[in-house]
């Protein structure tokens, strides 16, 4: 059976299909990654999804930033509940039908009711943290524990962020994601977005202290220099409702 095709990496979204679910701004990201051979991580993708791999190799983000004016549909952001820091750890995915996304292996956030529905409604694994954001001129610090029994794992991400840059192809490989793989309901789904093009800024990264990605299962790869660091002020984003990843 021949692979099927996978859609080109385009920095530029085609237009949302299917009713508006949600709106949300992503801000002050800063994006972390490190290259890993696709085999470590094949068994964390769901049924019908695989690593996304480029020049043979897939990657681990951890991604730090604030959640602003989340809202329901295309309405204004909810209240208090819809701003929150939030700090991810990801992989890079591709469907059988050619669709490439975004797998989630962890997301923590300070805002308890979040984690609840987001786990309960889309079976994203959200985990309850306390978390810090600062900024002094172009340095900005983020700080995440986790709120559990027993050992709690924290991060903390200081980087210094420099110029608009034009992106590079790892950059929009790793940044031009229009969607997302999750199982849920017994089933592989697909949860498309749509936004603007990703600013990208150089990075420097200032202070590394993390224990987020080996929480999910890959010890050691955050001890050691990131491949990739970015820093983006952000992007207003929209979701589409679910559907099935095995049905374009």
């Amino acid at each position: 059976m021949n692979d099927p095709r996978v859609d080109p990496v385009s920095p530029e979204a085609s237009a949302l299909t299917g009713r508006v679910m949600m709106n949300q701004s992503w801000r002050d990201l800063t994006f972390l990654h490190w290259a890993i051979d696709p085999a470590m991580v094949a068994h964390r993708m769901p049924p019908g999804v695989r690593p996304d791999t480029l020049d043979g190799v897939t990657y681990v983000g951890l991604i730090p930033f604030r959640m602003v004016g989340a809202g329901i549909a295309s309405g204004p952001g909810v209240p208090w509940l819809g701003s929150f820091l939030e700090t991810n750890v990801r992989l890079y995915s591709v469907d059988e039908t050619g669709r490439r996304g975004i797998v989630f292996l962890s997301l923590d956030t300070d805002r308890a009711a979040v984690v609840v529905g987001a786990r309960g409604a889309f079976g994203l694994p959200y985990r309850w943290a306390r978390m810090r954001y600062g900024v002094s001129g172009d340095v900005h610090s983020y700080d995440a524990r986790l709120r559990r029994p027993g050992t709690r794992p924290k991060s903390h991400v200081v980087v210094r962020a420099g110029a608009r840059r034009q992106s590079t192809e790892l950059d929009e490989f790793l940044s031009a994601r229009w969607g997302l793989h999750v199982r849920q309901w017994g089933r592989t789904l697909y949860v498309p977005n749509h936004h603007e093009v990703w600013p990208m800024h150089d990075a420097e990264v200032l202070a590394l202290d993390d224990e987020l990605v080996a929480s999910v299962g890959l010890p050691g790869l955050s001890t050691r220099p990131p491949d990739h660091v970015a820093f983006s002020p952000g992007v207003r984003t929209n979701f589409a409702f679910p559907r099935s990843a095995n049905v374009r």
